[in-house]
């Protein structure tokens, strides 16, 4: 059954259950309460003949007598029982006007029955074939002479059909209106579910599994409330959606990264393979065209080239092969680094490579000692020196600036150069990511510098970024002193 159905059936069944246990215990308590009030008036009765009976004297206590000196109640039961006149007995007609209006006499048979139903006790009831239902109680008189007197239960077997059949009318007419109701409710409560289903569906039936996908398909705004059970679910389902709308575009953008990605290590390798090539079909060809100083003189130039080709393309595949291990967490080899004397060392280092630039440092007169790998912290150093260089016309001022922000080393490389391009500042640590559009790069770099510096950061538990604007560029390199879990030895 459908979750509507269940619930319906639930909530029904429920409230019939209610609904019937209430008019038991009404009835009940009503009936109860009918009888003990028709008791009431039977026992004043009862009191009235059975004074009577005691002041007549035996041989006149017959049914005559009594109805003779009586104001009979209408529906009132009768009867005298003496051991000189026998037993008699009279029902009178009540208000309804059932019988001809006056008297009926008993039978024996009615007598009969009314005696089996004391059976020696002094209330009892007795159902008439021609009267119906009575509640009867006998007394007996001190002179021997019993009274038995009755009064019609009709009233209150009728009060509690009226009411039972009242009952059960607006029982009925509850239920309905309750499973009316209950389904308008139900349905208009579960309208969200719907709206997740149809929503999932949708997205199901698009492609997802290639090219670049954008999942539009939403729960709408108003199925979709928080604040209630079933508009949370519509609310997860579209948080889920742009949760799964972002991933596929990142998927997307690695796609594409990685393309790019193979595309450019292919041309990289592919100039320094033709290099070697060609040189070595030279070499080749001098060796069975030219002899003697000639053919050496060709040859070794060729041996040479091959030689400066193979060391760029193995410092590529290096490059390569040191991001894979880094991707990795590999590669890092801890230790206590001073962070001061590298920088001290780096600086050193750059400075002849570009003697038309000006270098100064900025340095705390104190080590400043981290954990880290001193190789490839080092190579950090060289490598944003190295780029400032490249990118920087000459007369640029190159800073180099270290100093400690709490529990963080910092390492800072400004320069005063022309700046970057805002086009390519987010792809700036990409792989194989240029800045040539506004820094002219003077050298064969393969664009994996950068990208090198920040996998080695972020392997020590950094971050780096960058603020450039024309004549100011500063990239900025954070590193805790003591990365979470490792100490130095």
């Amino acid at each position: 059954m459908s979750l509507q159905t269940r619930l319906m059936t639930a909530v029904i069944g429920f409230v019939s259950l209610i609904l019937v246990i209430v008019a038991v215990i009404t009835s009940a308590l009503l009936g109860g309460t009918l009888e003990r009030q028709l008791e009431d008036r039977l026992d004043g009765y009862a009191l009235q003949v059975a004074k009577w009976a005691s002041t007549v004297p035996e041989q006149y206590a017959s049914i005559d007598s009594l109805l003779g000196v009586t104001d009979p109640v209408p529906g009132i039961l009768l009867a005298v029982s003496s051991p000189q006149n026998g037993t008699g007995g009279v029902v009178f007609p009540d208000m309804k006007g059932q019988w001809s209006g006056v008297s009926q006499t008993l039978t024996a048979a009615d007598l009969s029955r009314i005696n089996a139903s004391l059976s020696g006790r002094a209330q009892g009831t007795v159902t008439l074939d021609d009267f119906g239902s009575y509640l009867v109680v006998v007394k007996q008189a001190p002179n021997g002479v019993y009274v038995i007197t009755g009064l019609p239960r009709n009233e209150i077997q009728n009060q509690l059909a009226t009411l039972l059949t009242v009952i059960a009318l607006a029982t009925i007419g509850g239920l309905i209106l309750l499973a009316l109701t209950t389904a308008i409710t139900i349905r208009v409560g579960l309208r969200p579910l719907r709206a997740v289903a149809a929503t999932a569906t949708r997205v199901a039936n698009q492609p997802l599994d290639r090219g670049e996908v954008e999942i539009t398909e939403r729960v709408p705004a108003a199925e979709a409330d928080p604040r209630t059970e079933t508009g949370l679910v519509g609310a997860s389902l579209n948080t889920l959606l742009d949760h799964v709308n972002d991933s596929l575009a990142s998927r997307q953008k690695n796609e594409e990264r990685m393309r790019r990605f193979v595309a450019d290590a292919s041309h990289e390798l592919r100039t320094p393979l033709s290099s070697i090539r060609g040189y070595s079909e030279l070499s080749l060809r001098a060796l069975k065209q030219q002899a003697g100083e000639a053919a050496i003189e060709s040859t070794t130039t060729s041996l040479e080239r091959i030689q400066a080709q193979s060391l760029r393309m193995t410092r590529l595949v290096e490059d390569l092969l040191l991001l894979a291990r880094l991707d990795e967490g590999r590669e890092l080899v801890y230790g206590t680094v001073d962070l001061t004397q590298l920088a001290l060392e780096g600086l050193s280092d750059a400075r002849p490579t570009a003697a038309d630039h000006h270098w100064n440092i900025e340095a705390p007169d104190e080590p400043l000692v981290i954990v880290g790998d001193s190789g490839r912290m080092h190579q950090v150093v060289a490598n944003l020196l190295a780029n400032a260089r490249t990118h920087t016309p000459a007369g640029t001022a190159i800073t180099l600036k270290v100093s400690r922000e709490g529990d963080e080393a910092v390492l800072q490389v400004h320069d005063d150069g022309p700046g970057i391009d805002p086009a390519v500042r987010e792809e700036l640590f990409a792989r194989f990511a240029r800045g040539d559009s506004s820094r002219a790069r003077q050298t064969g770099g393969t664009g994996l510098g950068l990208a090198i510096v920040k996998a080695i950061v972020e392997g020590h538990g950094g971050h780096i970024s960058v603020d450039s604007r024309p004549g100011d560029t500063t990239f900025t390199v954070r590193i805790p002193v003591s990365p979470g879990g490792v100490t130095s030895p």
